[in-house]
């Protein structure tokens, strides 16, 4: 389902009709950074846009050495030869001069990872235009998928809205609802979201630049708002129901990833289900006859959480019947003390 803004939109342009602007080669400045970017970024390759330059965080220490390296919109952008530039700020007076020396008409973002301040958002005539995961105005901030999993919702989305200064509160000119399922974690959303926006932002865009749109002002009365998702996030709450902490094991996967301790050692659930079976002793692991959709559960606040895929800390992930078979020991036991 697509929803976009009503027709026609009073704003400057660069030029008098979009024919005109194809001519001379509209000028796309695009900013973003993790893996969810990168399909708005091939959209506008394949779109023809001339996008003169690609905005990326600085490239991150990664992996067991630590050894900094780049971002997927940076390896992706280089793939295709782009100009890439990595500012640690945007709010440095130099890199807005850089910026609006590119003389981009529009600048698309997704996902950069930093707001852009006035003086960016006023460089481009046609404004900055982001591709945010969520039905706005619900779930602004930066971790609307894991919100929206926690949450409990049915579906979700993407729109496109027009930046201004604030915390996604621009006004929105489109939106495409996606429906969450019963096995989507953060992960897989991610990747259709991401491929939903770019299909959205490449039906928008062009009609945003032929003054077909009118920006549509949020309503702030029923805005909600997402909190970083930190590692202590991960850490199971064994007295929490079971439904629950099915939710965090999926909006938490691949990172934090949801965890407790066995014996002293770190025990990473990474897939699991909520059984209807009643819990005696939070915490408490449980051998569940045969039929059930899982061999092992833990007792949880209410119901049991059965668990599908783990990973003991030093050793490969592994399904729980395999997990079962080579730690004998393990039923019975009480997690997390």
């Amino acid at each position: 389902m697509v929803r976009l803004a009503v027709p026609f939109v009073n704003r400057r342009t660069a030029y008098d009709t979009i024919a005109e602007m194809e001519e001379a080669g509209m000028r796309v400045v695009f900013m973003g950074t993790p893996e969810f970017s990168v399909p708005s970024l091939e959209q506008l390759i394949e779109s023809g846009y001339r996008v003169v330059a690609v905005y990326t965080q600085p490239d991150r220490p990664e992996g067991r050495g630590r050894v900094a390296g780049p971002s997927p919109v940076k390896k992706a952008a280089l793939e295709h030869g782009l100009k890439v530039i990595q500012p640690a700020s945007l709010r440095d007076p130099a890199e807005v001069e850089r910026l609006a020396a590119l003389k981009p008409d529009a600048i698309v973002v997704a996902a950069y990872g930093q707001i852009l301040p006035q003086g960016v958002l006023d460089v481009p005539a046609y404004g900055c235009l982001n591709v945010h995961p969520s039905l706005l105005p619900r779930y602004r901030g930066a971790t609307p998928i894991p919100a929206a999993i926690l949450a409990g919702d049915e579906e979700t989305g993407v729109t496109i809205m027009l930046m201004d200064a604030g915390m996604d509160t621009g006004p929105t000119l489109s939106q495409f609802v996606v429906d969450i399922e019963p096995e989507d974690t953060t992960e897989s959303l991610t990747g259709r979201l991401a491929h939903a926006g770019a299909r959205l932002l490449g039906e928008t865009l062009p009609l945003w630049l032929d003054r077909s749109l009118t920006p549509q002002p949020q309503d702030a009365s029923i805005a909600t708002y997402t909190a970083p998702v930190t590692k202590a996030d991960g850490v199971i709450d064994w007295r929490m129901p079971a439904g629950e902490l099915w939710r965090r094991v999926r909006a938490f996967y691949p990172w934090p990833v949801c965890q407790t301790r066995w014996r002293g050692k770190l025990l990473r659930i990474l897939e699991a289900v909520p059984l209807h079976k009643k819990g005696k002793v939070p915490g408490r692991v449980v051998e569940l006859a045969p039929g059930q959709p899982a061999v092992v559960g833990v007792d949880t606040g209410d119901g049991v959480l059965g668990l599908l895929r783990v990973q003991l800390e030093g050793k490969r992930a592994m399904t729980a019947d395999e997990f079962l078979r080579g730690q004998r020991g393990f039923v019975g036991e009480i997690l997390g003390t």
